[in-house]
């Protein structure tokens, strides 16, 4: 009985060992491949092709659908339509096994792309046991053929990012900066930076000429020069001082007290070219100046210095990226010389339309008469307008959307619309214009009476919650102001999703554009849902805020930056200025 139970206790053994070895084979076997070891990437330029190769891992399979993607994502994002070889099913879905080669001709590449390119492929992948990887992607950066000087600032003049510019100035000849920044110049005087600084550089030559002969071309020419060094020297010695101290001075400029001054003298000069009054020096102090500035040349060249220098701080306070890219140039290298040099050489440029106005303003404005009544009170009326757009950066919005609605029903009065004489000609399309000047300030008081903010959608309050709602759905969005870098990082750490920081301001004409324009974007709003968003407003200009800037390199607003996978920030992915809807959600696909 007892050798019968010694042989049970010793088969019960015998078989939990079995057991036992049998598991640990088992997990053995079921032990999975990490990431790397099942699906090994690589592509290599060889002979005017990229040889690309997939290794999948023994029993790992890669899915043939629309989670295989070969593109470009530097310096343009496009996906690359490549010649796959044939996959086979499993169990239902088309994959591929051990391995997957796909060669990719570089002028495919370089007939849309010039200069040095990032190849981006992504897959999915699963093993036959039942675990699916996450999504793999891998980058590659290749040399491109050399880039002639006009591609490259083809290719700058798209960048949005201060960083990469700033390399350009560091790996570029100093003639090549200088010539790279007067295009940047050029290409600036064309957005709304410029326009308010026409009005006044215009009033200023009107104001200056004889009352009894026609305008003096080297005389309007002069005044425009003067005015423009004035404004570029300014832009210069700011720029220098920003980027050697790190500060953003131009927001010492956007005081309650001094916008307020500013504007009363607008509103000033623009009740003076309405003619209730003139504004003039007495004419002892006239006669005096007129003899010291040689004769009529030189009349008023102090007033055109100051007028030129404030335009610079006070009316053109944007901020794009090429002036980001020379300030960050300074205050990395110290090169204050170069620096310099560009910023002079673009504030130069962006005054070409400037000069454009003195020289037409001798040779194509007829002599003296009553049409420089009308031209002094169209002036008047931009003068208005200036007054009202820098009282905007301290006024509530609501308020200041009833002062552009009485200036504009007030213009179109002004331009006699409700008048019933007989009209002909390009008079009735003057009538026309008065009309939609009306209908559009009507508007716009009826928008700020309902609450509405916006100039694009004032009857926005009288849509159903729905419409407007869905305009502006998009990422999980935060609004902060005084936000500190702990906090902020607090925040990012904390979302589970990906992270767009837009910093912004009341004074950026180019933040409203973002907010009203790009950000509403269909486009933009479907990209959004991968992200959470966070508005950050720098207004108050606080050591807070500035820590902001500082720690993340930037100057001015508006900059938006990303944080990828894992909280990453992502300083090649930072866009400075105004970026068009189309091209933001382009951008946002390539932030992964």
């Amino acid at each position: 009985m007892n050798n019968l139970i010694k042989k049970l206790l010793l088969a019960v053994l015998l078989f939990s060992t079995f057991l036992t070895a049998g598991f640990e084979s088992a997990l053995k076997k079921q032990k999975f491949l990490s990431p790397d070891e099942a699906f090994k990437v690589s592509a290599v330029l060889k002979e005017g092709v990229i040889e690309t190769k997939i290794l999948i891992g023994d029993k790992i399979h890669v899915y043939d659908d629309d989670t295989l993607h070969y593109r470009i994502t530097s310096p343009e994002a496009f996906e690359l339509k490549v010649q796959k070889p044939a996959s086979h099913d499993f169990d239902g879905d088309m994959v591929y096994e051990k391995e997957l080669l796909v060669n990719i001709p570089v002028k495919d590449i370089s007939s849309k792309v010039k200069g040095d390119y990032t190849l981006e492929i992504e897959l999915l992948g699963c093993s036959d046991a039942g675990i699916c990887y996450q999504p793999i992607i891998k980058s590659f950066n290749f040399k491109g053929e050399a880039l002639g000087v006009f591609d490259k600032i083809s290719q700058l003049v798209k960048e949005g990012n201060a960083a990469k510019i700033v390399d350009v100035l560091v790996n570029e000849s100093s003639l090549f900066v200088l010539f790279l920044f007067f295009i940047f110049g050029l290409l600036l005087s064309l957005t709304p930076c410029i326009f308010p600084m026409i009005p006044i550089l215009s009033s200023i030559i009107v104001s200056q000429q004889s009352e009894d002969e026609k305008p003096s071309m080297a005389q309007a020419f002069f005044t425009s020069l003067i005015y423009v060094l004035a404004m570029a020297f300014t832009y210069t010695v700011v720029g220098l001082v920003a980027g050697l101290l790190g500060a953003d001075l131009q927001a010492a400029m956007q005081n309650p007290w001094v916008l307020t001054i500013f504007s009363g003298v607008f509103v000033a000069l623009a009740l003076s070219l309405f003619g209730y009054y003139e504004i003039g020096l007495p004419s002892s102090w006239q006669s005096k100046l007129s003899k010291a500035s040689d004769n009529a040349q030189g009349k008023g060249i102090t007033g055109t210095v100051i007028m030129g220098a404030l335009s610079a701080l006070i009316v053109g306070p944007c901020t794009a990226a090429p002036i980001s890219g020379a300030v960050i140039f300074i205050s990395h290298t110290g090169d204050a010389l170069l620096g310099g040099a560009a910023l002079f050489v673009m504030s130069m440029g962006m005054g070409m339309p400037l000069l454009l106005v003195g020289l037409g303003a001798g040779k194509f404005m007829p002599r003296p008469g009553g049409w420089m009544t009308r031209v002094s009170q169209v002036f008047g009326v931009m003068m208005l307008a200036l007054a009202i757009f820098m009282l905007s950066r301290i006024l509530p919005p609501g308020f200041t959307m009833t002062l552009w609605a009485l200036l504009f029903m007030g213009t179109a009065i002004y331009m006699d619309v409700f008048g019933h004489k007989d009209q002909e000609g390009a008079m009735r399309l003057f009538r026309l214009l008065a009309m939609t000047f009306l209908l559009y300030g009507a508007s716009l008081f009826i928008g700020a009476i309902s609450g509405s903010t916006s100039f694009i959608r004032p009857f926005e309050k009288f849509t159903t919650g729905v419409a407007v709602a869905a305009s502006h759905v998009s990422a999980d969005k935060k609004v902060h102001l005084g936000y500190s870098v702990a906090r902020l990082m607090k925040e990012v750490k904390a979302s589970d999703k990906l992270v767009v920081v837009d910093f912004g301001k009341d004074s950026c004409t180019a933040c409203i554009e973002l907010e009203e324009i790009t950000f509403p974007h269909p486009l933009v709003q479907e990209q959004f849902k991968r992200f959470t968003f966070i508005k950050i407003d720098l207004t108050a200009n606080n050591d807070d805020d500035k820590a902001l800037l500082k720690e993340f390199e930037l100057f001015g607003t508006p900059n938006i930056i990303f944080f990828g996978k894992d909280n990453k920030y992502l300083p090649e992915k930072s866009l400075t200025g105004f970026i068009p809807p189309e091209d933001f959600a382009k951008h946002l696909k390539t932030i992964k």
